[in-house]
């Protein structure tokens, strides 16, 4: 029997790999903690924990995700993001435990026009994603045995607070919506990179190492928008409008396609 940690369990991919996997039969036992359970800021906590489990691999979903609140309060950004990837990092090491590691597209700073290799030069510009590229570094400096894994624009149907169930909150309550055509990337399903995660486990893959996952389809917020109200037969209820003036506080990189091919 194969033991997984899953931290950050009441996010929305946590939820969907617990919704997926929980009552398998796969020969996988999976341990899911939130973050009251088990913050991965605290070390001491963490050897803990771990010291009262065999797990054989750790996938890391928790983090801090709210890219607007990052740029006010960027040291919850770094606690969470990069000082708690690190202490995973350790604890993994200590216990012989491969990491599995969630990441972003927003380490990379949006400029090209082609999709992001995984050897393409880093290069953030807001705290979040500087904040996720710190805790990249500090797993590569620490483990020979890890995964990260950047995705891009995640969203789950079900759980979770994300663009996918904004769009239809809005929907039932507006007349009208106006979304931002000045960015383009691929919105991820939580059950598209559950699975793949998972079936690195499955398949004892041992090639080590940074990967990108994301689902297939490039578009602009504004597309992702229209697809959602397609697929909900809400379109004609709702007026969409294309904007190229949505302004936020933290810098978005204009283009963050993901390129799956590893090198």
């Amino acid at each position: 029997m194969i033991s997984i940690l899953v931290t950050g369990a009441n996010g929305q991919l946590g939820k969907t790999i617990e919704e997926l996997y929980k009552n398998n039969t796969l020969g996988l036992h999976f341990v899911f903690v939130s973050k009251t359970e088990l913050d991965i800021t605290n070390k001491a906590l963490l050897e803990s924990f771990f010291s009262k489990h065999a797990f054989n691999y750790c996938i890391n979903c928790a983090a801090y995700t709210n890219v607007e609140q990052a740029e006010k309060t960027p040291e919850i950004a770094y606690k969470i993001n990069s000082q708690g990837a690190k202490n995973l990092a350790n604890v993994c090491l200590e216990r012989k435990v491969t990491l599995i590691h969630i990441s972003t597209d927003y380490v990379f700073d949006g400029e090209k026009t082609e999709p992001y290799k995984i050897s393409d030069d880093t290069n953030p510009i807001n705290e979040y994603g500087k904040s996720k590229l710190q805790g990249e570094h500090h797993i590569k400096a620490v483990l020979d045995n890890y995964f990260i894994i950047r995705t891009s624009w995640l969203y789950s149907k079900k759980h979770g607070n994300n663009f996918y169930k904004t769009i239809l909150k809005k929907a039932k309550t507006e007349k009208e919506l106006r979304i931002t055509t000045d960015q383009k990337g691929v919105p991820t399903d939580t059950e598209n990179l559950s699975r793949f995660t998972v079936e690195l486990i499955k398949n004892n893959d041992k090639n080590f190492g940074l990967y990108h996952f994301c689902d297939e389809n490039a578009m602009t917020w504004y597309d992702f928008a229209k697809s959602i109200l397609i697929e909900n037969k809400l379109l004609d209820n709702i007026n969409l409008i294309k904007t190229d003036k949505f302004k936020t506080l933290a810098l978005r990189p204009l283009y963050s396609v993901l390129s799956k091919k590893r090198e």
